[in-house]
């Protein structure tokens, strides 16, 4: 049974999320075309921003996961939410397309702060070894940050326009966010023991017998997170590409969120009995038994998706535990920053290749370069098994 003292800082940091997230990373898919119509700027550069807004993210993760060790997440969490306050204003401000870009920027460093990994690492400060199951459950929170978000930034614009919304937001940030941030989350977070591998509670010195599942996992976040970016950006274009009209599509691509919830309760329900490398295959094999089956048109498409979404649910979660229970919790706030950098970086430059690819191959071709890489993913899934039966 889950203590009143913890459930508060998971649902604290739940709200928290939900607004990040609403504020930065979904903040284009409504705002995007009222920012064109409004402006003038290219559409292109308009969403491609975003992609700027997540190198930075990559560029900064590994400082971000190492403050978090050093510090805990309160004064890191609360720099996000001030941080994504003030892109959100630059973005509202902005005269020209450069400013606009410098706004996105300015919410990358927001992003890398204030996003699962800097939540992951948060909890993962705060809870050590026991931190798998309040992983589970801020994930739930966060995938309701569309479902929220969306809706929210559409009245948004409708009654103040696409730079009143960008002001909400950062008065949303500095006003529910940061107070539930300073209040729920400890001034001084607990000591950790030496980590076992450098003498010192901070190091990140990985031992010559765990480098090789930190470069499988690493590789196995790079293709995740290039593939739930492609999937995210193209899949109404690749499923109309296949003959389904706007209306159904948004129906079916509608799908692919609840399945995610969907997949992190059924975790959340037995995932306790095993290890998270259980958790992390499972994933990867419904990813990949999803996109397999949009490849060759096998079954219904309603169920591709939903066995998609379902991994791709369960496989945000197997990105915060896995590594907590693969490396301890000495090290894994800074060691889940140096695995961000490369993910989100990836996240970031995914959406244009995957672009191109349906563009000069087509969808059928596309499907297939994502089931490839969905099983390369096995592959590699498998190795790590390989590697953690060795330790």
């Amino acid at each position: 049974m889950i203590d009143r003292d913890r459930l508060t800082v998971i649902s604290a940091l739940g709200v928290v999320q939900i607004l990040a997230w609403g504020s930065s990373y979904y903040l284009p898919a409504v705002l995007a075309a009222p920012i064109a119509a409004d402006t003038g700027w290219p559409l292109s550069w308009i969403v491609g921003a975003l992609s700027i807004g997540l190198l930075t993210a990559g560029a900064v993760a590994p400082y971000v996961g190492r403050a978090i060790g050093e510090t805990g997440g309160r004064p890191v969490l609360a720099a996000a939410a001030i941080l994504l306050a003030a892109g959100q204003c630059t973005l509202g401000l902005a005269p020209n397309l450069p400013v606009f870009v410098l706004g996105w920027i300015i919410l990358g460093a927001g992003m890398a702060a204030g996003l699962y990994d800097a939540a992951f690492s948060t909890l993962g400060r705060l809870y050590g070894g026991t931190a798998r199951s309040a992983i589970t459950m801020l994930t739930l929170w966060g995938g309701f940050a569309s479902t929220v978000c969306w809706p929210l930034s559409a009245y948004l614009v409708a009654h103040l326009g696409w730079r009143g919304t960008c002001f909400a937001y950062a008065a949303i940030q500095l006003v529910v966010s940061l107070p539930i941030i300073l209040m729920t989350l400890p001034k001084v977070p607990p000591e950790l023991p030496k980590a076992k591998a450098g003498g010192g509670g901070l190091s990140v010195d990985l031992l010559p017998s765990e480098r090789g599942a930190f470069q499988l996992l690493s590789g196995i976040m790079i293709i995740g997170g290039a593939i739930t970016a492609i999937v995210g950006v193209h899949l109404l274009t690749l499923l109309q590409a296949q003959g389904i009209g706007l209306a159904a599509a948004v129906t079916l691509g509608a799908l692919v969120g609840p399945a995610q919830v969907g997949g992190r309760i059924v975790e959340m329900a037995g995932g306790a009995r095993h290890h998270p490398i259980w958790t992390m295959s499972a994933a990867l094999g419904l990813i990949a038994l999803g996109l397999a089956m949009l490849a060759f048109g096998a079954g219904p498409i309603t169920l591709a998706l939903i066995l998609y979404g379902a991994g791709n649910g369960v496989f945000s979660i197997a990105k915060g535990t896995l590594p907590l229970a693969q490396f301890g919790p000495q090290r894994y706030a800074p060691l889940v920053g140096k695995l961000a950098r490369p993910s989100l970086i990836a996240q970031a430059l995914a959406p244009t290749i995957g672009a191109l690819l349906i563009e000069r191959a087509g969808s059928n071709w596309t499907y297939v370069a994502l089931m490839l890489l969905a099983l390369t993913n096995v592959l590699l899934g498998a190795c790590l098994w390989s590697a953690h039966d060795r330790r």
